[in-house]
């Protein structure tokens, strides 16, 4: 395996496995089972049974198919993306950290509007009821708020050591074009 500077420890760990997995575990339980009218009853906790057939309407049952599609792509881009990275650009952790740093951009500002998204779908009477979250809530907010809290700490460079973010640049001043 080649040296991957850009991710180490904890965000290693985080980013190249967990993330990945549990991004595109949706997408199996929503294809197979528990399947879509789970996950679609699942997205606002109730206390009630889910269904347990198929969602009568069919435009939503294309809709959560498609989102467990969206939820498998994001797990596959982290994963393949950040490897390709790390077996490409072995003895480069600059161009390494700066490109894992623009997926990680993109990430954090999609973490932020899942976030808002959800936070603003719920109704009103659960979004303080923590205890009453279910487990996909607690996905949807809990772990993204872990996730983006993550990113920002990679960013400040909690835990590990920067090779181009945070430092100066080695680029000098640039001439003016006429």
């Amino acid at each position: 395996m080649a040296a991957f500077p850009a991710l180490t420890g904890f965000y290693l760990v985080l980013f190249l496995y967990v993330e990945p997995f549990l991004t595109a575990l949706p997408c199996l339980l929503v294809w197979t089972f528990p399947g879509a009218a789970w996950f679609h009853h699942e997205l606002i906790p109730d206390g009630t049974a889910p269904p347990s057939s198929r969602l009568e309407d069919p435009r939503t049952h294309m809709s959560i198919l498609q989102l467990g599609n969206c939820y498998l792509l994001l797990g596959m881009l982290s994963s393949l993306v950040f490897r390709a990275v790390r077996d490409s650009l072995p003895g480069n952790p600059a161009a390494q950290e700066r490109i894992i740093g623009a997926s990680l951009f993109a990430m954090a500002v999609a973490d932020a509007t899942h976030i808002v998204a959800t936070w603003v779908g719920l109704p009103s009477d659960f979004r303080y009821a923590f205890r009453s979250w279910n487990g996909t809530t607690h996905g949807n907010i809990t772990f993204v708020v872990f996730l983006l809290f993550s990113r920002i700490a990679w960013f400040a460079g909690i835990g590990r050591t920067r090779h181009y973010f945070g430092q100066k640049s080695t680029v000098g001043p640039t001439k003016k074009l006429a």
